[in-house]
């Protein structure tokens, strides 16, 4: 994706921001909400499976998933 960027700079000639244009910054946050989303639904799913993995060492009663589901 190339974007066009213009750069803002303090009167050192350090650059301090930058500006895109407004379309642009639109479409970076929507990828940006795809990308969070999809780094959460990865993470959950690794927690889950961890705690499967826990379940299966565990000595405790185990639970079936229709019990869990109608106890909801």
């Amino acid at each position: 994706m190339k974007i066009a960027v213009q750069y803002v700079s303090d009167s050192a000639g350090r650059k301090k921001s930058v500006q895109v244009p407004l379309s642009e910054w639109e479409k970076l946050m929507t990828k940006l909400k795809k990308y969070e989303q999809t780094l959460k639904l990865k993470t959950d799913l690794r927690e889950a499976f961890q705690e499967v993995s826990r379940l299966k060492k565990s000595k405790s009663k185990k639970v079936a998933l229709k019990e869990f589901l109608n106890e909801l």
